[in-house]
């Protein structure tokens, strides 16, 4: 595969899934624009992807602040002169918590980065790929969108939100050539599966850590669905789409 000539925005990209995506969409050639509250950690990975020869811009941004992200949109136009793809990456688990007991601030907190968020970036970048007859949204979607689990109703409803805001896109991008997909990533060892292990709430907390997956298979999928091979599987998929991993060449499960 090469991305060669693609310029991709990911959120949340200073660790986990947003990092792997980075470093994986920099190595098949994309220029990525890396995005997070931690605008250190975002320099700093975007200077390692320079030291390999790729190319890379690091801009701290709040998915909430929808000014900060109309700045993204603008350094990235004169960093690289256009942009092409937006991946929703940005996202929390916590409150972990019984609805009974769970914060009430801190819940709207979780709709507000995994789903307002994620609208904010869209109503940024979607009258670009209008304008241009082309474009690429993934939004980074759970499992938990279409099952509850116990102590994530924050969560599962900023997803279960996303996964309808992904087939707006579709619906109302229909006559562009703007390809969007949900993509769920499973479950995989990042920061955010410590903070679930550590809660020892519901069945998704007891899974093993060794029985995780690596975020470097979810980074290849994701660059996959970068390129236009990938057209036919435009909508709501996820890591275990046997197609799909057959396509990117990832163990059959």
């Amino acid at each position: 595969m090469s991305l060669s000539g693609q310029v991709i925005v990911i959120t949340g990209a200073s660790r986990g899934i947003g990092e792997a995506c980075a470093l994986e969409l920099a190595a098949q050639g994309a220029a990525v624009v890396l995005t997070a509250r931690n605008e250190a950690a975002v320099k700093e990975l975007a200077k390692n992807i320079e030291a390999k020869g790729g190319k890379a811009l690091g801009i701290a941004a709040d998915v909430t602040d929808y000014q900060a992200l109309e700045s993204v949109l603008e350094q990235t136009l004169k960093g690289f002169g256009k942009v092409t793809g937006l991946i929703n990456n940005a996202g929390i688990i916590e409150p972990i918590a019984f609805l009974d007991k769970a914060d009430p601030s801190a819940w709207a907190q979780t709709i507000q980065i995994n789903l307002i968020g994620a609208y904010n970036a869209i109503r940024v970048f979607l009258p670009q790929f209008m304008a241009q007859d082309q474009g690429l949204i993934i939004n980074i979607s759970s499992g938990a969108a279409f099952n509850p689990l116990e102590g994530w109703s924050a969560y599962c409803a900023s997803k279960a939100g996303l996964a309808m805001l992904t087939r707006s896109v579709m619906l109302e991008t229909q006559d562009k050539k703007i390809r969007a997909f949900g993509f769920g990533p499973g479950v995989v060892d990042t920061d955010m599966q410590g903070l679930i292990r550590a809660s020892g709430i519901n069945r998704v907390s007891q899974i093993p850590r060794e029985h995780l997956g690596p975020a470097s298979d979810v980074a290849r999928a994701v660059a996959y669905l970068c390129t236009e091979d990938a057209a036919d599987l435009v909508g709501e998929l996820d890591i275990r789409h046997a197609d799909l991993r057959q396509r990117v060449g990832l163990q059959a499960l």
